[in-house]
């Protein structure tokens, strides 16, 4: 099989200020470990494809910084895109790109900020979609069994009855591709057992992709043909034209939702998607009042925090359930309950005009 991973690297980590900035998002942090979250990324993919079968896609800047985390990265593979425009218009365009060098590849989307805890169970899911996806009828996806009824994730409603076996894999036809759910909503989803989080990682043929497209997304697949039109022309303006017009929409709403012929395979691979800083307690160590800590730091009588401050020592005393990230020019304290508003914060810097917080 050709399987190219295409890393998408365009994300904005609003989530995790004031440490994920503009010109360096939570993608190009270490977070979890030593390493950056794209580092993370790439690395998990070398046991089983060449580096050369490895992709980003992200604007110039950002490019820039990839460039210098990973010079070993092949030159052509490091895709730009001329301006975001959310997930549908970044992926038509590596698809496109593959399609190019062989439309029969099969081309797997991951983000470049999720977090896998079992790399060998992901490599053997991956390889088992890719070879369902060679079979030129179906989109896959990865979801996710939930946990509690979050409303930050989109959901994929699925078929338990006669799943696909690929490579000893489960295969389950997708019925309904749902949006972020209201809290009551979410609860019955998690009571019925057939609705999984959309990991938002996806396989396809690169080929099927563009007969999808055009059967179930024909505005989009004109967009596909002009993005085609000048890969071939190597003519830069008119792919700058092209996202210039192109709507902003996300692949989910773009192909998956319309689209039939397409699969989960279940991801019990230990993911995480590092929505927001809470999502890090489970990802740092812990000590045993259950707060877990980056930088020197006394607790006293304190449970359940999050606290980030490598550069001082800092001091918790009588406080539970709360986040606390220092950086050099902002302090952010939040409930751990709250922490999904940190883009509400961003939102209001921008429109102070407070430009050097961004």
């Amino acid at each position: 099989m050709d399987i190219r991973a295409v890393i998408m690297a365009g994300g904005a980590g609003t989530r995790f200020w004031p440490l994920s900035r503009e010109k360096k998002p939570k993608q190009f942090l270490p977070i979890v470990s030593d390493k950056t979250m794209i580092e993370e990324t790439v690395h998990r993919l070398l046991a089983q494809m060449p580096l050369n079968n490895i992709y980003t896609i992200a604007n110039f800047e950002h490019t820039q910084l990839i460039r210098s985390l990973l010079p070993d990265l092949p030159e052509e593979n490091l895709l730009l895109e001329p301006q975001g425009k959310n997930t549908a218009p970044s992926l038509m365009l590596a698809t496109a790109w593959i399609y190019l060098l062989n439309p029969k590849a099969v081309l797997a989307a991951l983000p470049a900020d999720h977090i896998i805890k079992d790399t060998s169970l992901f490599l053997k899911k991956l390889e088992a979609g890719a070879a369902t996806a060679t079979k030129g009828k179906d989109l896959i996806t990865f979801g996710i069994r939930p946990t509690y009824p979050a409303t930050g994730y989109g959901y994929i409603k699925f078929s338990p009855k006669k799943p696909l076996r690929v490579l000893d894999e489960l295969f389950y036809e997708v019925q309904e591709f749902k949006e972020k759910p209201e809290y009551d909503q979410a609860k019955t989803f998690l009571e019925k057992g057939n609705y999984f989080w959309n990991s938002g990682m996806f396989l396809w043929q690169a080929d099927v992709f563009a007969r999808k497209l055009e059967q179930h997304s024909p505005s989009m697949f004109l967009y596909w043909k002009k993005i085609l039109d000048a890969l071939k022309n190597k003519n830069e303006t008119q792919m700058a034209t092209i996202f210039e017009e192109i709507p902003s929409i996300s692949i989910d709403y773009a192909l998956m939702e319309k689209a039939e012929g397409v699969l989960m395979c279940k991801g019990d691979f230990g993911w995480s998607d590092v929505g927001a800083w809470s999502s890090l307690a489970d990802s740092w160590p812990q000590d045993k009042e259950g707060n877990a800590l980056r930088g020197e730091n006394i607790i006293l009588n304190s449970q359940n925090c999050l606290l980030y401050n490598p550069h001082k020592l800092t001091a918790l005393i009588g406080v539970k359930d709360l986040i606390v990230v220092d950086t050099d020019d902002a302090l952010l304290i939040s409930h751990k309950n709250q922490d999904q508003r940190v883009k509400d914060i961003v939102e209001k810097i921008k429109k102070k005009g407070k430009v050097e917080y961004l």
